[in-house]
């Protein structure tokens, strides 16, 4: 068997920033499971993701009860569901077991937990009262679920074009550059300096909207770099303090992100429900309004950095097609692929 410790859990495990309901309701519970489990069990990441969709369905079954014991009893097994689909993740970083098809395998299950949550909830409430309104808040709850992952995805994927395309152009035009310092005599090439610092900035990382995959154990200078967020920074020079602040804590400045609004709908609601009767629409009318804020406020940075984005490959370009008519025997890493 396996001899990991807490800190080999916590290094290699806990990622550099997380949603404040991880870091503070959950990785304390989760580390210590993961730590028995790496060491005494060979119980794959897959079976955890198995285990915590049944565990998600029992709550769900729970839900549809919809008397207060058992509101009670589904929220506390849905935060056992996710706990335990936060391990499936730790385990697999630990012990390097992660695949493909794990990952496609976490995403759709944590999709079939909120769908069938959703309806149970949401059903069982509007059996026990006939509202209908709570037929409505079902589908805005899957609805909001969909496009908060479906936004997220395509950040990241439009962001990885971005950090592909400039690493292309940086590529060429230091190529460029180089020869046209040769050309020269080793000589000061002309204001491609600027540019080529400008797509180095770009090509970082985003701690704000990109998917976070960086753990504790990774170089922690890298924790602070931005991607293109030059004028979001000049707009709002407050902002760097208050995040700063959060990530020494591991909490990212999002803080209400997709977690916090399935604990707000599916752990929350239930409970203020168990002593509130018709709590549930209010607590998840609060939690959609914080999270479709704080979506809307990644969505303003993207806009921001797109335009910083499009700034630095005009200069990019424009120095670059000086250079090809300075330089048109130059071989160029575009020209190579």
């Amino acid at each position: 068997m396996a001899n990991f410790t807490l800190a080999d859990v916590r290094e290699r495990t806990y990622k550099a920033r997380d949603a404040w309901w991880t870091v503070l309701l959950v990785d304390p519970l989760a580390s210590r499971l993961v730590r028995f489990t790496a060491n005494r069990t060979n119980i794959t990441p897959n079976q955890l993701t198995v285990g915590a969709l049944i565990l998600g369905l029992g709550a769900g079954a729970c839900f549809a009860v919809a008397e207060w014991p058992y509101l009670v009893a589904g929220a506390l097994l849905y935060h056992l569901s996710f706990t335990l689909d936060c391990m499936d993740g730790k385990i697999a970083r630990l012990k390097g077991t992660g695949s493909v098809f794990g990952a496609w395998l976490d995403y759709i299950f944590d999709r079939v937990r909120v769908l069938a949550c959703a309806i149970a909830l949401m059903g069982g409430q509007y059996a026990a009262t006939g509202n209908v309104a709570y037929v409505w808040t079902a589908l805005a709850v899957v609805f909001l679920d969909m496009l908060r992952y479906m936004d997220a995805l395509e950040i990241y994927k439009v962001r990885g074009q971005m950090r592909n395309k400039l690493r292309q152009l940086q590529e060429e035009a230091q190529t460029l550059e180089d020869a046209a310092r040769h050309a020269d005599g080793a000589a000061e090439a002309g204001g491609m300096g600027d540019e080529l610092r400008s797509a180095a900035g770009a090509l970082r990382p985003d701690p704000e909207a990109d998917m976070e995959e960086r753990v504790v154990g990774d170089d922690p200078n890298q924790q602070a770099n931005l991607l293109m967020q030059q004028e979001f920074n000049r707009r709002f020079p407050w902002y760097a303090r208050i995040r700063n602040a959060l990530l020494r804590g591991r909490i990212r400045p999002h803080l209400i992100s997709g977690i916090e609004f399935q604990m707000g709908v599916f752990i929350v609601a239930p409970l203020v429900a168990a002593a509130v009767p018709g709590a549930v629409i209010p607590v998840t009318i609060l939690a959609a309004a914080g999270m479709l804020a704080f979506e809307l406020v990644i969505i303003y940075k993207f806009w921001l950095s797109s335009r910083d984005y499009s700034r630095t490959v005009t200069k990019l370009e424009r120095k670059i097609a000086e250079y090809r008519a300075r330089f048109p025997e130059q071989v160029t890493v575009a020209d190579r692929v």
